[in-house]
């Protein structure tokens, strides 16, 4: 088989299409051949900086959407043929992959595989974001950074479906039509902070509910100015940096969280839980992932360069 292996930390070149040994599955793992991985702007963390897991070399990507063609020993519920998609999986970039059964969930007919490769961490992680972390309902008004991207456009049609109002940031005003179709009520251009005094103009001087803001640092300070008294500032995403704070700088009362997507699944059961309430909201048509490029598996690192460029908009999927 073939992989994306990274051989060193750094930029896009250091990502080489490497012919490797095929895994075989162990004690309770899942052989599958792979038919679409998603790009995540973790990846880009992963490779440029590691982190815990990410020495190099490794193999990149964590999600991912494919076929079952071999069990390993004790595992129960897959067989041959079935349709799966997994949350976390590090070594997705492969065209063959041996993936725990704790990861994975099978798919349903009406998910196809660049669905299920679009949702499984960025559908987490907003369905984590909508729930958990602030459980949207009507009347609230929420900010979601980055509104064009794979994560902000699923935040912003959970944040409708659950009823409440979408202020969306975007980088580039090109980027402002794609939150608008996905439903954001509101669209602001905002490269990095500054943005509050608008957000308490179209609040009435209020404030928003929530900001779920994964721009880090640079956003860290507005996203709390922008907030209402005992609002919640949702601060999610590995790779941003950490400001400095003390808990007296924090304005209005509000609540500062970091939400982990790995907490909102724990358990395989909560994996199939949760993924099963997303797959419920694509049926309905509530929500429709939006897919911003397509790339060859081979061809990943220009996959990462344009992520990085903040040019896309969407989800980016790998095809081998």
């Amino acid at each position: 088989m073939h992989a994306i292996r990274m051989d060193r930390h750094g930029g896009p070149e250091v990502m080489n299409w490497t012919a490797l040994p095929d895994p075989a599955p162990g004690k309770g793992e899942v052989l599958v051949r792979l038919a679409v991985a998603g790009v995540n702007f973790m990846d880009v963390g992963a490779r440029t900086s590691g982190g815990p897991g990410w020495a190099a070399p490794a193999i990149l990507g964590v999600e991912g959407a494919g076929r079952v063609t071999a069990l390993g020993e004790g595992v129960e519920g897959f067989a041959p043929g079935d349709r799966v998609a997994w949350f976390y999986h590090p070594g997705s970039y492969a065209e063959l992959l041996a993936v725990p059964q704790e990861s994975l969930v099978k798919l349903p007919d009406e998910v196809s595989d660049e669905t299920a490769a679009a949702i499984m961490l960025q559908g987490l992680t907003a369905h984590h974001l909508t729930t958990a972390t602030y459980r949207v309902g009507p009347g609230d008004t929420a900010v979601v950074h980055a509104a064009a991207g794979g994560v902000g456009l699923l935040l912003t049609q959970m944040i409708k479906a659950g009823g409440g109002r979408v202020i969306g940031l975007v980088s580039r005003e090109e980027k402002a039509a794609v939150a608008r179709e996905a439903g954001a009520d509101h669209v602001l251009v905002s490269r990095g902070g500054g943005f509050e005094d608008r957000v308490r103009e179209l609040t009435d001087g209020v404030g928003a509910d929530v900001v779920y803001d994964g721009g880090g640092s640079a956003t860290f300070r507005s996203s709390q100015q922008a907030l209402r008294p005992h609002g919640v500032h949702a601060y999610y995403g590995p790779f941003m940096g950490v400001p400095s704070i003390a808990p007296t700088d924090l304005p209005n009362s509000i609540f500062l969280t970091y939400p982990v997507v790995h907490h909102h699944v724990p358990t395989r059961a909560a994996l199939v839980q949760r993924t099963g309430e997303i797959f419920d909201l694509i049926r309905d048509g509530r929500l429709i992932p939006r897919i911003g490029g397509r790339y060859a598996l081979s061809d990943a690192a220009r996959a990462h360069a344009d992520l990085e460029s903040r040019r896309t908009t969407g989800k980016l999927l790998l095809v081998p």
